[in-house]
């Protein structure tokens, strides 16, 4: 096992970075052009809707588990972080534009559905705290924010936990699939917290 996370740790330290943005917004144009050509089923704008929300979850999900790959197992993947969380932002912002543009279609509706569709106002709320994150997500924010730039990117927890409640709002009824994104999120979560005892609470063994 040492032996394999070394190998992945030196593939890692001769890995560019770029080829992991190419390779994570590649689906984003796939996507786009199945819904063209009848791939996303009856309703293309809500499939391709859906696809980038999910894809957008699973990639903060990515970012939250490098802190406890490299923690527990020695993989050290940090590098990609930024990489992943502005690729999260991306296909948020995807989202977010197939809803506005292709679904509601104007303005005055966009505006109304974030205030009286709580599923909405909550997903909008998790785009906003990527905002910032994604404006300061270069090396010039990190020196000039120094220790601030870390307390400004837990906004990331907050953005998580709003979006694993938008998708289980949003779906009908009792589905698995959004409740174990939410619980694969809390977990990370708990993992963070500080006191080792609470975390000996929450995560025994």
């Amino acid at each position: 096992m040492t032996e394999l996370i070394d190998t992945l740790n030196s593939l890692a330290r001769r890995l560019p970075v770029w080829p992991v943005y190419l390779i994570l917004a590649l689906p984003i144009p796939w996507f786009f052009y199945q819904g063209l050509n009848g791939g996303l089923g009856r309703d293309p704008v809500k499939g391709l809707e859906h696809l980038y929300g999910l894809w957008a979850l699973r990639l903060l999900i990515a970012g939250l588990i490098i802190t406890p790959l490299r923690r527990e197992l020695g993989l050290n993947l940090l590098r990609f972080r930024r990489a992943i969380g502005v690729m999260t932002f991306i296909y948020v912002l995807a989202h977010l534009m197939v809803w506005a543009v292709l679904d509601v279609q104007t303005l005055s509706r966009v505006w109304a559905d974030i205030l009286k569709r709580p599923y909405i106002t909550i997903g909008m709320a998790g785009f906003l705290c990527l905002v910032p994150l994604a404006a300061t997500s270069n090396n010039w924010s990190l020196r000039k924010l120094g220790a601030r730039w870390r307390k400004l990117h837990r906004l990331t927890y907050a953005a998580a936990l709003l979006a694993s409640l938008h998708f289980i709002w949003l779906a009908k009824g009792f589905q698995l699939e959004p409740l174990v994104y939410a619980a694969v999120i809390l977990a990370l979560l708990v993992y963070r917290l500080p006191h080792k005892r609470i975390r000996r609470r929450f995560l025994p063994g």
